[in-house]
């Protein structure tokens, strides 16, 4: 475990943002899919665009913390 801790804190790489991510992205896999079935029925699928719209925004968000992270500490060495 310290190992690990160690090789994170010289590589500088984060898990932080990832369970974000994964849900951005899980919220927009699951809106193309709604509106695709939707799209194959013959019926306009406009609700499902902002799950997709949603998908990207929190995908975004965590994009942006696992970025924050790393960029504070390279500027506080």
């Amino acid at each position: 475990m310290a190992a690990r801790i160690r090789h994170i804190m010289e590589t500088g790489q984060s898990r932080r943002g990832v369970k974000t991510k994964l849900v951005g992205f899980i919220l927009m896999v699951l809106g193309i899919l709604d509106t695709l079935l939707t799209l194959r029925g013959g019926v306009p699928a406009y609700e499902y665009l902002l799950l997709i719209l949603f998908g990207a925004c929190v995908f975004a968000i965590g994009a942006v913390r696992g970025e924050r992270r790393t960029s504070v500490k390279a500027a506080a060495e």
